[in-house]
């Protein structure tokens, strides 16, 4: 059996759930999340906690048990603390700047490039080098960063580029001159 599947999630105070059919709501005081989960898996509310379980051990239920809780933790914590990520900006010129809700980068292309955040996403610029992504679903907080990433990956020469502030650039020898 899976042993992320069967530990149960606990439901923080302030935090309601519901489930009609296999659409799961969780609402807490950052916001409210929707999904709607596999109709293998089974989700229910016991004593404080939600339980996800299974019907069988077929390998497709086996393989949905473990990620369909993560998918409702996930979906519990965003509602109570919330994801955030945070990108730096490494090389000379290279800033962000906010303007209303988007975020404008100068990153060494002929034209600056405006990101706007999708509904429920926020964009911070503490420092004209970093750029904080914050929201309550996991999974749009990190499509965001991805995509601001790939606007200029670094590169491994001299780590110019778009990171994330735990990457860590593995670095490449350039040409030695004779």
């Amino acid at each position: 059996m899976s042993r992320i599947g069967r530990k149960p999630i606990q439901l923080p105070a302030g935090v309601e759930f519901t489930k009609k059919d296999n659409i799961v709501t969780v609402k807490g005081p950052l916001g409210q999340l929707q999904r709607e989960l596999h109709r293998l898996m089974n989700v229910e509310l016991q004593d404080g906690s939600i339980l996800v379980t299974r019907n069988n051990d077929s390998k497709e239920e086996r393989s949905l048990h473990g990620l369909t809780r993560t998918l409702v933790a996930n979906m519990v914590e965003g509602v109570t603390k919330g994801f955030s990520k945070t990108l730096e900006l490494v090389g000379v010129g290279y800033r962000a700047t906010k303007q209303g809700d988007a975020v404008v980068i100068n990153i060494g292309y002929s034209h600056p490039v405006n990101i706007v955040p999708p509904a429920g996403i926020e964009l911070e610029v503490p420092l004209p080098t970093k750029i904080v992504v914050k929201g309550i679903d996991k999974e749009a907080v990190g499509s965001l960063a991805a995509n601001i990433r790939a606007v200029r990956e670094p590169e491994p020469y001299k780590g110019k580029g778009i990171k994330y502030d735990t990457e860590r650039i593995r670095r490449k020898v350039g040409k030695t001159g004779k």
